[in-house]
């Protein structure tokens, strides 16, 4: 048998998240259809983590165990064709047998887009958060900082305790701004459910001027969901990649 592993892209505008889920459209779903169709065998996709519903993907890992002798280069564009347009298989590659897409990640990096104009941009809806208020990006930078290193991050945490625990690494955060649009980036050793984008919320009402840069290391050492800000909304989350060893995929 052999170890494919495969890197996506996806629009998660119209699914209900990564995982299969009975009689609803999801990622998983459409491409063990795909790979089904190709080699005549159902196989078991893994991921490198669940996205939820209406979050995209730029790098998403997957793996699969087959049987099937499709050069890698079959699988890219064979499943292309089989599958609908808004999945997108980047690349194939054979791998260890021991490799798993999950356990042997590094760490993720996440983007989380804002379109911080006056009036929401139609073509953008699908893939921004729209905050109509001027954010100073630089006082979310600065106030990001405090969440950099190894922290309980149970403040972000949507509905704690979801996990054993809820210590994490995280190894980057970066806010920029492109003309109206403003990224957030963090990359972590781990993520908490609906961690990433309790971090854009709050940082948001940072750069909004409706609390104090210095109130979001406040917020992590609380540990405390409640003193955080909103959870922002999905169509602006994107998994931008996965590393592993020390090597982005």
């Amino acid at each position: 048998m052999r170890n494919i592993k495969l890197t996506l892209a996806y629009d998660g505008t119209d699914f209900h998240g990564w995982q299969i889920q009975p009689g609803l459209r999801t990622v998983q779903g459409v491409l063990e259809d795909a790979i089904s169709s190709l080699t005549q065998a159902r196989p078991s996709a893994t991921a490198s983590g669940r996205t939820d519903a209406g979050v995209h993907a730029l790098g998403q890992v997957v793996q699969f165990y087959t049987a099937s002798r499709h050069p890698r280069e079959v699988f890219v564009k064979a499943l292309n064709a089989l599958l609908p347009r808004d999945v997108r298989v980047l690349e194939a590659e054979d791998m260890p047998q021991a490799f798993h897409a999950t356990l042997d990640a590094r760490s993720k990096r996440y983007r989380y887009v804002i379109d911080n104009s006056p009036i929401a941009s139609p073509f953008h809806l699908r893939t921004s958060w729209h905050v109509p208020r001027p954010l100073d990006v630089p006082a979310m930078q600065r106030a990001g900082g405090a969440l950099l290193g190894r922290h309980d991050f149970r403040s972000f945490e949507t509905e704690w305790p979801n996990r054993t625990s809820s210590v994490r690494t995280i190894l980057d955060l970066a806010v920029d701004r492109s003309d109206s649009t403003v990224s957030i980036e963090v990359e972590a050793d781990g993520f908490l459910y609906n961690m990433v984008r309790t971090i854009a919320g709050t940082l948001v009402l940072v750069g909004t001027g409706r609390r104090p840069e210095g109130w979001v290391g406040e917020v992590l050492r609380a540990e405390n969901r409640v003193e955080a800000g909103p959870t922002a909304p999905p169509q602006g989350l994107f998994l931008l990649r996965v590393r592993y060893g020390s090597h982005p995929r």
